[in-house]
């Protein structure tokens, strides 16, 4: 098992979309990949368990992983969070 923590960034936190592009990159690996906030936890490739963390701008997110290919998965996982989900923030009026 592998873990390693990481801070939402993005503006409007862990919303639908940001969730399911974490659902999409979860599905590609064999791994059992867990996100973290506090006593929350969500199984990566459940889009409604993700949303039911509440996790807001400045949350720091624990991700767990456990498989074959887990330290890939974590250093994909964690770069997916800490590049705000690969949305580009626009600043606002």
């Amino acid at each position: 098992m592998k873990m390693e923590t990481a801070r939402i960034t993005n503006p409007q936190g862990l919303h639908a979309r940001s969730a399911a592009t974490i659902v999409k990159l979860a599905t590609l690996f064999q791994s059992s990949i867990e996100l973290k906030n506090g006593a929350k936890v969500a199984n990566a490739k459940n889009i409604m368990a993700l949303l039911l963390l509440e996790a807001s701008k400045g949350t720091q997110l624990t991700v767990c992983t456990n498989g074959m290919d887990e330290a890939q998965a974590l250093a994909q996982m964690i770069r997916l969070i800490e590049d705000n989900f690969g949305e580009t923030s626009t600043p606002s009026p």
